[in-house]
């Protein structure tokens, strides 16, 4: 099981910095610093190990705590955006999800993941009666995930990610007008981990706090 996760871990360093064309065994195995026979035991083919890669992007995340809920859910997601920015395996899975058809795949599974794992904050939401009435909690997991995709693909493209905690941060100054009950929309905060210090993102590298304006 050691090996195996070397293995995935220098696959996902691979994929993320060359994509699924540009990466092959031969780099995987140099970086992983295992033999043939090591890799195949546990890896039949790149597109295997490109698919584990694929659906693993979301192990070993700490997901910031707190009380389950809207809150924690925006939390999540910043959470998110900045780990897009330092974690490799995160950011392979991102990346081969999105390539996944030129290793003949259509699969939605790590999407769907994600729209799991939010669909639970806002059932938490919804029992706390921070949501609108009316709001199916569903289908805006579905919205958040595609709307998230979209903006890391664009942040990707514009900044390498370096501005992608701000656009979060812009997603849901829109989004939650029509998700949050006004009585508790002030008290929402938009917070990044004390790690990031990055202040080309827009983020107070002291406190932490994005700026949101307006």
């Amino acid at each position: 099981m050691q090996t195996r996760a070397v293995i995935l871990r220098a696959a996902a360093e691979v994929f993320d910095e060359f994509g699924f064309s540009g990466a092959s065994i031969s780099k995987i195995m140099k970086r992983a610093g295992v033999t043939q026979g090591g890799m195949y035991f546990h890896f039949g083919s790149k597109e295997e190990l490109a698919y584990s890669v694929m659906v693993s992007q979301g192990e070993g995340l700490d997901f910031p705590k707190g009380e389950d809920g809207l809150q924690r859910l925006i939390d999540i997601t910043l959470y998110l955006a900045v780990e897009l920015r330092r974690n490799p395996l995160l950011r392979a899975g991102v990346r081969l999800a999105v390539e996944q058809g030129e290793f003949g795949l259509r699969d939605d599974v790590a999407y769907q993941a994600w729209v799991l794992e939010f669909r639970q904050q806002l059932r938490f939401a919804r029992a706390r009666g921070e949501l609108l009435p009316g709001l199916d909690d569903e289908d805006f997991a579905w919205v958040l995930v595609s709307s998230f995709t979209g903006a890391q693909l664009f942040s990707q493209v514009s900044s390498e990610r370096r501005d992608l905690p701000q656009r979060v941060v812009s997603l849901w100054r829109y989004l939650l007008p029509a998700v949050a009950a006004p009585e508790i929309r002030d008290s929402l905060r938009f917070d990044l981990p004390e790690s990031d210090t990055d202040t080309d993102s827009g983020s107070d590298s002291e406190s932490g706090e994005v700026r949101v304006g307006g």
